[in-house]
């Protein structure tokens, strides 16, 4: 379930139209018409701006974990924002490759990300992982909604999103199996 009541094809609609109002494009270097690059950036940076606040939140929950799990979650945190890092990285370059500006700023996150703010202050170990979860599996959806779409407009772009999709679900793996299992009665 998508955490922001924001429809996916709103935010996508807007970031796109965003976009061409910010779009420093390059030379056709990619044998990609202009609406095909446009679209699949789109697309691309939707995923970019939720990877970027998934970061920013497992920061969030690193600084402010507690538990009997804090050791584990910690280091869990640390690989889960590195790896979101990276990722958030080759997404903007790939934006850039397509010849349209990344958009990272705060207020771009704040506005077009599909992830519900994180609450502030300490937080118990596994309400972290019950929000880690959440938002992960969030981004795994948005992210495999918009594959078929992406594979019509850049194959290269979506390849990429397929990495970034193994990463997300790996962590989301990760975080479910922190998660208490279910007795049957």
């Amino acid at each position: 379930m998508i955490g922001r009541t924001r429809g996916i094809s709103d935010a996508a609609a807007l970031s796109v139209s965003h976009l061409e109002e910010q779009t420093a494009l390059t030379s056709q270097a990619i044998a990609l018409d202009i609406d095909q690059r446009l679209g699949a950036a789109g697309i691309v940076q939707e995923l970019l701006i939720d990877l970027i606040d998934l970061s920013l939140q497992g920061k969030q929950a690193r600084w402010n974990l507690r538990g009997r799990m804090f050791r584990d979650l910690h280091l869990l945190l640390d690989d889960l924002v590195e790896e979101t890092g990276s990722y958030a990285d080759r997404l903007a370059e790939r934006c850039l490759a397509l010849g349209v500006a990344a958009d990272s700023r705060v207020a771009t996150l704040a506005y077009f990300t599909h992830l519900d703010p994180f609450p502030p202050g300490r937080i118990e170990d596994r309400h972290v992982v019950d929000l880690m979860v959440t938002r992960l599996h969030a981004i795994s959806e948005v992210g495999r909604r918009r594959l078929s779409q992406l594979g019509e407009l850049d194959l290269v772009s979506q390849n990429l999103v397929l990495e970034v999709l193994v990463g997300v679900e790996k962590n989301l793996w990760m975080f479910e199996a922190h998660q208490p299992t279910e007795m049957s009665g």
